[in-house]
């Protein structure tokens, strides 16, 4: 009788530590995936954003046609798995730095273009660095 006891608490403490490394290896490989996704989410929004940026400081975006549109499209669609993926902080950043390069016009001033440009760069150098703590939690 003290051996089916003692053989059935070792399968019973056995089965619970199974359990719970599945459990625990199915959180990191979740953990893993999120990070990757927001990742890549991360890097298709500030190419696009960047080659955005360099085309409209010499034409407008309308006059551009399919070049300018795709670059958009591009950035709307990183832009909306960043809204699936990311914290409040991180998405707020995407949406005032999409807003900032879709009005960016050229300007008759250069130094009013170079200031515009500054602050558009200044603006996603605080959403890289927001995305990168974000990523670097998960």
């Amino acid at each position: 009788m003290e051996n089916i006891l003692s053989v059935a608490i070792g399968a019973v403490v056995g089965l619970v530590g199974a359990v719970f490394g599945s459990w625990f290896t199915a959180r990191r490989q979740d953990r893993m995936w999120l990070r990757e996704q927001k990742l890549k989410a991360g890097v298709g929004f500030n190419t696009a954003v960047t080659q955005l940026i360099d085309h409209l400081r010499e034409t407008q975006l309308s006059d551009d046609g399919a070049g300018a549109n795709e670059l958009a499209g591009r950035m709307q669609e990183a832009r909306s798995a960043l809204y699936l993926l990311c914290a409040d902080e991180t998405v707020d950043l995407a949406d005032a730095l999409a807003r900032r390069v879709w009005h960016s016009r050229p300007s008759e001033g250069m130094d009013e273009r170079r200031d515009e440009h500054r602050q558009t760069l200044e603006l996603l150098r605080r959403f890289t660095h927001q995305l990168r703590q974000e990523i670097a939690r998960s």
